[in-house]
């Protein structure tokens, strides 16, 4: 978990003073640091291309803003999508469509002919979706989602590589699927596999790419087809608590590409970072409205509920917290921090040893840029909540927040109900 320095009793982030964003910007926002974006960005990709050719695919589905897009497409970043939203989305950021690989699930043909017609490369799920693609067109770059029977993850609900999973194509049947893609017309021109999220050993890795070189072989042998990229995913883990260790990714790398270049005849690898670079480079910032002694437990209550970051109700997951303004006071007791929603769930963290919160406060909840603002709803009639980033001590909103008219914008009430 990453610090943050503190000045006069202030949590700075960005070169300003977190109470300052908040109170300039109002609350729940989401704020995120460029420079750590890029910091996080530069240290996987200078730690696996100092090895062999590498592409870094950045996993959209984490963050999807189109500032934080645009930072990533001018350090250079592919992208990998999952959605024919999220292709069109990094396209307007301006990302070419060669530099996005689409592996959807359960793909439906007019996503399909939507991201074909775009000219984007697709990594294919299913024996049914090649077949269908096929009937589109076979003039586009493939690869294959392959099901490694390898899974890792923070959660059972974000483990994808284990035997059964929905996702990709069993092992077992790989080899001929890439016989049937060329019999097809296709030229398959990579291999790919993704175990889970939040992962933080290397073994499991390692596990699955052993699986992809074996494959990549045999398909060498079987059709003499040489594939031009290895796929690893991402799901690479972050550390969320403190003093939690971090994954080695300098060790991660060295131990990858060695497998793979000494094992095959591939000499690019791809890496799906989502979490990895855009989790510690934000923090969500809201005020606390409400202090209550519940007898058996002390409530701080935020105007930040499960709306606004859902991870702690579904994967209960731990978000580190602290009050922002007073950044320098010893935690005199423990309380839970809860939001606006009405469900009992609707918690950001448990029994947390915090400084005695007064209304007014702002509090700093930790690691939100990965599938927080990109996981939030509307739900309560509540609209969702302002971005900033910040850059050396100046900070500019790059998205604004929404209002009631945009909970209705869509919705039709039928004349004769008027």
């Amino acid at each position: 978990m990453r610090d943050f320095d503190n000045n006069g009793g202030h949590m700075m982030f960005g070169g300003m003073r977190a109470f300052d964003i908040a109170e300039r910007f109002g609350t729940p926002v989401y704020v995120t640091d460029e420079n750590i974006l890029r910091e996080n960005y530069r240290r996987i990709y200078n730690a696996f291309s100092a090895y062999m050719g590498t592409r870094i695919h950045y996993a959209c589905k984490a963050n999807s803003s189109l500032a934080l897009l645009s930072i990533l497409e001018k350090e250079g970043s592919f992208i990998d999508a999952v959605s024919v939203g999220e292709v069109r989305t990094c396209m307007k950021a301006g990302f070419p469509a060669s530099r996005i690989l689409y592996t959807g699930t359960a793909v439906s043909d007019r996503e399909l002919k939507e991201v074909a017609d775009l000219g984007v490369p697709v990594n294919i799920d299913s024996v049914s979706e090649l077949e269908r693609l096929a009937k589109i067109r076979t003039d586009i770059p493939i690869s294959f989602r392959i099901t490694p029977g390898v899974g890792s993850g923070h959660n059972a609900k974000v483990v994808t590589g284990s035997k059964g999973s929905k996702f990709g194509v069993p092992a077992d049947i790989a080899v001929r699927t890439y016989g049937r893609a060329l019999e097809l017309g296709f030229r398959p021109v990579g291999i790919h596999a993704h175990i889970g999220s939040g992962g933080q050993a290397a073994e499991p890795f390692m596990e699955a790419v052993d699986v992809l070189i074996e494959l990549t072989n045999e398909i060498k042998d079987e059709y003499d087809l040489d594939l031009e990229f290895i796929d690893m995913g991402g799901g690479i883990g972050v550390p969320y608590r403190p003093n939690e260790p971090e994954a080695d990714i300098e060790e991660l790398a060295s131990v990858i590409t060695d497998m793979i270049l000494s094992g095959t005849d591939v000499r690019t690898i791809a890496v799906e970072p989502g979490r990895y670079i855009v989790c510690d480079s934000t923090i969500l910032l809201t005020r606390c409205n409400d202090v209550k002694n519940a007898g058996i437990k002390n409530y701080i209550g935020v105007d930040a509920g499960f709306n606004t970051l859902i991870r702690p109700a579904f994967y209960d997951s731990y978000h580190h917290v602290a009050i922002a303004n007073k950044f320098n006071k010893a935690c005199e007791g423990k309380y839970d921090v809860v939001g606006p929603i009405c469900e009992t769930g609707d918690h950001i963290a448990r029994d947390r040893a915090l400084p005695t919160p007064e209304e007014g406060d702002v509090i700093a909840v930790y690691n939100a840029g990965a599938y927080g603002f990109a996981m939030s709803s509307t739900y309560n009639s509540r609209p969702r909540c302002r971005e900033v980033l910040v850059n050396n001590g100046s900070a500019e909103l790059i998205r604004d927040h929404e209002t009631e008219e945009d909970l209705w914008r869509y919705q039709i009430v039928p004349k004769r109900l008027r």
